[in-house]
Order: C-alpha cells, then sequence, then structure tokens
C-alpha cells in the first residue's frame, strides 16, 4: 500500500511540474523582427550628391517602400514586435532610414527615425473618383433602368 501512495504522489508531482511548465513558457515573451534595416557600414557607402537611386540600390539593398513619383525617397523599415501569451503584439522598436533624393534621381538626403521620435511619415493616398460617390445603390439600380434596350434583355443562344 505505502509503494502506490508514493507512485500517485510522484504522479501528481510531475502533472503538476508539466502545468507549471506550460503556464511558464505561455507567459514567456518572442520577439520576432520584420523588415530590412542597412548596417551603418554600408550606409557610410552613400556620398550625397553624387549616389545614384541605382548606385545606393547596388550598396545597401532594396528598399522596402519608395516614393510614389520618381523623384520619391526610398524607406527602409526594420520593426521589432513583441509577442507574450494571447495578448496582441507590441512594437518595442521601429527604426525607419529615409533617401530623399532630387528630380535628377541624385541621394540628397539621409535621415533615421525611430519609435521613440513620434514622427508620422506622411503617406499621400491617391483613388481614382467612380464618379458614384454622391449615388446610393437604389440611386444607381434604378439610373440603369432606362439604360436596358431590347437586346440586352434576350439571349443569344435562341
Amino acid at each position: 500500500m505505502g509503494v502506490w501512495v508514493s507512485g500517485r504522489k510522484i504522479l501528481r508531482s510531475v502533472v503538476v511540474a508539466g502545468v507549471l511548465a506550460v503556464v511558464v513558457a505561455g507567459c514567456t515573451s518572442v520577439y520576432r523582427n520584420h523588415g530590412y534595416m542597412p548596417i551603418e557600414e554600408d550606409l557610410a557607402k552613400i556620398r550625397l550628391g553624387v549616389d545614384t537611386r541605382e548606385s545606393v540600390v547596388e550598396a545597401i539593398g532594396s528598399p522596402g517602400a519608395s516614393g510614389v513619383l520618381n523623384e520619391g525617397g526610398f524607406y527602409y523599415v526594420a520593426t521589432t514586435f513583441r509577442h507574450s501569451g494571447v495578448r496582441e503584439p507590441r512594437p518595442v522598436s521601429r527604426e525607419l532610414l529615409a533617401i530623399s533624393f532630387d528630380a535628377r534621381g541624385i541621394a540628397r538626403n539621409i535621415e533615421r527615425y525611430g519609435l521613440e521620435d513620434g514622427r508620422v511619415i506622411p503617406l499621400e493616398r491617391r483613388v481614382t473618383d467612380s464618379g458614384a460617390s454622391n449615388s446610393t445603390f437604389i440611386r444607381q439600380l434604378l439610373g440603369n433602368l432606362g439604360r436596358i434596350g431590347p437586346g440586352g434583355l434576350a439571349n443569344e443562344r435562341f
């Protein structure tokens, strides 16, 4: 009987230790990196006023984002997120490197921003106007009633 009781205690201890290990593992933070940030040695190779878009890409790699127009800049963004348990991932560090060019495509400026700067990078949103923004669905449907001709309703297979 004594062996049976000590076996149950050992099994119970193993189960409790396993549950504790799962709980502790679920509470640990996991860090994940997203994006690409060039290293300082490669950035030192860029000569402002001399290098072009092509030579910048050769020196430090392609940007994660670039300006909409040819005169727009290059943007390299690297973010580290902390995932912990069931909570939503939170950014713990973010670094943005902005390289601006002039109209001829020559590098003019290099700027760095971090999450602590709190600066917002203005992105321009361009949307094509459909011309239907002032009309409701019912108005569009009723507006098309006069445009339907007899040939549009007949099936061409007959």
